[in-house]
């Protein structure tokens, strides 16, 4: 089970990172589903070998929303907005790169020190967990685009999620639910959002917004 699960703990970060490197707002689309697709399945890999009706179920719905519906809702905003890349984010593409490098080894520190409750599934999930916060983190603050921020809050939700998923494992299955429904929520009222920016202004550039307070 631990190999299975560290491999895609390995696909988490080099997804996160090569979306840290790319400019192209179809890649990171693309980056993003993958990834979603990757965490959601986390949970069948802590149920053991007979997976129940109720693992298979939240691991079905968490794939078809993060790998599916939230990267088609992005997509579609981005061709109403008809932008393909991030051009001139605050933080240049490899200052990024070398920021995800280091937070990278910041989380393999801190997750040496914490102490958990329960042992780990892995000994890279508390890493991944963190790493996928803080590139999340990041990501949103350093991009321009609104639809490259959004990207960085699914980022970031990913690894709340992984972190839910792979430690807290005493909570109600209706508290994980809960957090799904608020990304739901999220990402259709930022496409609709970006879409309508995109429409008045033709550019979704977050920074340009704070003209209108003149």
């Amino acid at each position: 089970m631990h190999n299975g699960l560290d491999v895609l703990l390995l696909i988490a970060i080099l997804t996160s990172l090569s979306m840290l490197a790319s400019s192209r707002l179809r890649t990171c689309i693309r980056l993003i589903s993958l990834q979603g697709v990757v965490v959601g399945i986390l949970p069948l890999f802590l149920t053991g070998p007979s997976h129940s009706a109720l693992g298979i179920t939240y691991a079905v719905a968490s794939v078809a929303s993060r790998g599916v519906l939230f990267p088609w809702v992005l997509s579609r905003a981005q061709r109403q907005a008809n932008v393909r890349r991030e051009v001139e984010p605050y933080v240049g593409y490899g200052p990024s790169l070398m920021f995800g490098a280091g937070a990278l080894a910041l989380s393999a520190w801190l997750s040496s020190r914490l102490p958990l409750p329960d042992p780990a599934p892995s000994p890279f999930a508390l890493t991944v967990a963190l790493f996928l916060g803080l590139t999340g983190l990041f990501m949103t603050i350093s991009r321009k685009k609104a639809i490259s921020q959004v990207l960085g809050y699914l980022l970031l939700e990913n690894g709340i999620f992984a972190f839910g998923v792979l430690f807290v494992r005493h909570q109600p299955l209706l508290v994980e639910l809960g957090v799904l429904l608020d990304i739901f929520a999220a990402v259709f009222v930022m496409g609709v959002a970006i879409s309508h920016i995109s429409r008045e202004f033709d550019h979704i550039d977050a920074d340009r917004l704070s003209s209108l307070r003149d």
